[in-house]
């Protein structure tokens, strides 16, 4: 019985910070173009820039490869979440780009998005116009430093939606239900 009052908790938590980061959003970006000018390269060594975002649907998650658990679940999740949208969500472009460049090379990226999806692609850079880019979108990032000398990244978990004219949409919070999720993306579609 624990369990479940436990984990009802957790759910309405998750619910309750996708809620307030969706409305923080909201304020400070509604109406027009989200994030700023910036200039990196995809998970092939091609140049991309905020462009990319506009003219469709874009779903945007921050995350790292040596993550341990957050990020190979979303991009998983969002990869499946974009498959059960169908043919309606056709035109969402998906990106993951990474907030740990000093280790995310453009072939770490290509390897890492290409074994969970296709259709997500991978976006690096100099960790400096990485970091402009990640602050520009909202996104928090730490670099957190482990035992042993090594580090991993605290950061934002969440799933930004961008409509064709790249303006803040909405979020998928981490650990969202996949009906909520699907919801989104297919609002997301026919919103574009």
């Amino acid at each position: 019985m624990m369990r479940y009052i436990l984990a009802g908790i957790l759910v309405v938590m998750a619910v309750a910070i996708g809620f307030v980061t969706f409305q923080w959003y909201q304020v400070r970006y509604g109406g027009e173009a989200y994030g700023a000018p910036f200039t990196l390269v995809d998970q092939n060594g091609a140049a991309i820039t905020e462009a990319a975002f506009r003219g469709h649907p874009t779903a945007l998650f921050f995350g790292f490869t040596n993550c341990p658990e957050i990020c190979p679940t979303t991009l998983y999740e969002l990869d499946g979440w974009l498959k059960e949208v169908g043919g309606d969500g056709k035109d969402i472009h998906a990106y993951f780009i990474t907030i740990d460049p000093e280790r995310d090379t453009v072939d770490v990226l290509k390897n890492y998005v290409s074994n969970v999806s296709q259709r997500i692609v991978g976006i690096t850079g100099q960790p400096d116009k990485v970091g402009e880019m990640a602050k520009a979108y909202g996104i928090y990032f730490k670099k957190v430093e482990t035992q042993g000398g090594g580090y991993t990244m605290d950061h934002t978990a969440s799933v930004l939606l961008l409509n064709g004219k790249g303006e803040f949409a909405g979020t998928i919070a981490y650990g969202e239900s996949p009906q909520a999720a699907v919801a989104k993306l297919k609002r997301l579609a026919t919103e574009g």
